[in-house]
């Protein structure tokens, strides 16, 4: 598990986070995910494109990447996503065949942290979950929020090596969400 959650956190550092710069300084919000392969091959990357279609948020944009290459098992990845995924998401992943996801930030980080509620709001309003408390573990998938899993590491010197690293990724997120924050009323999103 320590191999794999520090492969996970570099991607973040390496891949994700550079992409997800290109993006919001296009206007999209500071979300992505991207999909590893089981035995930790890199496969592709996404982040949010609500620009051109409210319905592209990081999660989906992936699941479409991943999509295009040939011969795909979803039961194959892990699905890794920088923030929990709102109900479209969860869906999308469910639909796809995913049997997990993993993610970085939960729906209340979002919410304050980020300044970007509506993942709260829709689950509530439409769906009658409250504080985001769907059920984290069903018959589609297995979700789990990475610093839980960091915190359930027993080596002290692992566990804070992989705790700077979510700090140094978290931090770089703030960054973006200041960025994303300052110009969302010109991007046309819905819901920004």
């Amino acid at each position: 598990m320590t191999d794999f959650l520090d492969r996970i956190l570099e991607i973040f550092i390496s891949d994700l986070l550079p992409e997800t710069e290109i993006s919001v300084s296009k206007g999209n919000k500071i979300f992505g995910a991207f999909a590893l392969k089981k035995n930790y091959d890199f496969l592709c990357i996404g982040t949010n494109n609500e620009i051109i279609n409210p319905l592209f948020h990081g999660e989906v944009s992936t699941i479409f990447n991943l999509f295009k290459k040939n011969n795909i098992n979803p039961k194959d990845y892990y699905f890794v996503s920088s923030h929990q995924p709102c109900s479209l998401c969860l869906s999308a992943i469910a639909w796809a065949g995913f049997d997990n996801f993993y993610y970085l930030f939960p729906y209340e980080d979002t919410k304050n942290s980020f300044n970007i509620p509506h993942d709260l709001k829709i689950l509530e309003e439409i769906f009658n979950i409250k504080k985001g408390n769907y059920i984290k573990s069903n018959k589609y998938w297995d979700s789990f929020f990475i610093i839980e899993e960091v915190n359930k590491i027993n080596d002290d010197f692992t566990k804070n090596n992989l705790l700077q690293k979510i700090k140094k990724i978290n931090e770089s997120y703030l960054e973006l969400s200041k960025k994303y924050q300052k110009n969302k009323e010109n991007n046309n999103i819905p819901l920004n």
